[in-house]
Parts: structure tokens; C-alpha cells; sequence
């Protein structure tokens, strides 16, 4: 059986999520998400690649990107994760897939949801009760939004963040209190990607 063709246009952001072979640890210490996020580095502007949002978990892994070229969003996913995998599989001397089948892309064409989901991905160690504070959890992209704390991965802030408010501060003030609202629609996302 074939694949579906991924829908992929010049310019436009895409909610990627990928996780772990049988749902099993992707990332065993902080060493391990930390080099998932220098392979990312290295190769967002080789690729054309803007992150707006992303979340480390345990077992899976959101992006929210803006591909330039939209042909190099398979490439740059390719090479961020057969990075990954090398890296994991010599450290922990593990044969084998790493990622199960390919990573999922939601092509996001409602601009209106842009924010909706960066929101939806960094809630994550909040809805898994890894934290009770967003604030403490560092493999995503919330402290940046929430506190200006740049991470060298997000260059190119989510334009509805910038509508928010006119200052930095009340940018800020508005979307922690945007975050911390759940949603109902939360679980059925978990469910379409598969997290749950």
C-alpha cells in the first residue's frame, strides 16, 4: 500500500509531530534534548526553515514551521531525525528504528490557528502532568513567549503572538493567560496524532 502524497505549498506552516517506536523514551536525559535541539539548529537555516513553536516530551516531538520552500521540509525533517537516531543509537547502543513509520504534517491553511496551535503544542507537559508550571518545563518554546527568554530554535516569533498587545510586556501578560486555557478540542488532537 502506498503513502498519501504530504500537501506541501511554498511559504506555508505545518504541525509536525513524531514519536518514538511503540511510543517508547525518545529523549533519556537532558543531554538527549539537547542535541535534538542543536541537530535543529544547524540545519534551520540550510533548510529554509522557521520554527514558530515546539515541545520536547518524552516520547513524541511537536514543531510548528514555516517552510520557505516547502520541498525542504522533507529534507530538513529527514535530516533532523536520521541525526537524532545515530546519536541515540550509539549512545545507548540500540539497533533499529527509533521513530515510528514517518512524522505526521498537518498543513496548517487557516492563519487563524496559527496561534491555537503553537498553544496546543506548548500545553503539552501541562496536559501530561509533567509540571503544574510552564515555567519550568525547558524543551519548549513557551518561556520565549512567556518571558522572552530566547532559545536559539524560534528566530521568527509567531506573527499572532505580535498582535497580541503593542509592548513586549503585555504581549507576554496575554499570552500566559491565553495558555492556561484549556481547550476541549485537546483531546481530539491527541487522538488524530496518535499521543494518547
Amino acid at each position: 500500500m502506498s503513502r498519501d502524497a504530504r500537501r506541501l505549498v511554498d511559504g506555508s506552516n505545518y504541525h509536525i509531530v513524531t514519536r518514538g517506536i511503540d511510543r517508547r523514551i525518545l529523549f533519556r536525559d537532558e543531554s538527549d534534548n539537547q542535541y535534538f535541539l542543536d541537530i535543529i539548529c544547524a540545519n534551520l537555516t540550510r533548510f529554509g526553515i522557521s520554527i514558530f513553536h515546539y515541545c520536547l516530551m518524552v516520547n513524541h516531538i511537536h514543531l510548528l514551521i514555516k517552510a520557505i520552500r516547502a520541498a525542504d521540509l522533507p529534507k530538513f525533517m529527514q535530516v533532523i531525525l536520521q541525526g537524532y537516531a545515530c546519536y541515540f543509537r550509539k549512545k545507548y547502543l540500540s539497533v533499529g528504528f527509533i521513530f515510528q513509520n514517518r512524522y505526521k504534517s498537518r498543513l496548517i491553511d487557516n492563519d487563524a490557528y496559527l496561534l491555537e496551535c503553537g498553544r496546543y503544542i506548548e500545553r503539552n507537559p501541562l496536559r501530561a502532568k509533567i509540571v503544574t508550571d510552564l515555567s519550568k518545563y525547558r524543551w519548549n518554546s513557551y518561556l520565549l513567549y512567556a518571558k522572552g527568554e530566547q532559545n536559539g530554535i524560534v528566530k521568527l516569533l509567531n506573527p499572532l503572538y505580535l498582535d497580541l498587545a503593542d509592548t513586549d510586556d503585555k504581549r507576554r501578560e496575554a499570552y500566559v493567560n491565553y495558555v492556561l486555557q484549556g481547550r476541549p478540542y485537546e483531546d481530539i488532537l491527541d487522538k488524530e496524532f496518535h499521543i494518547k
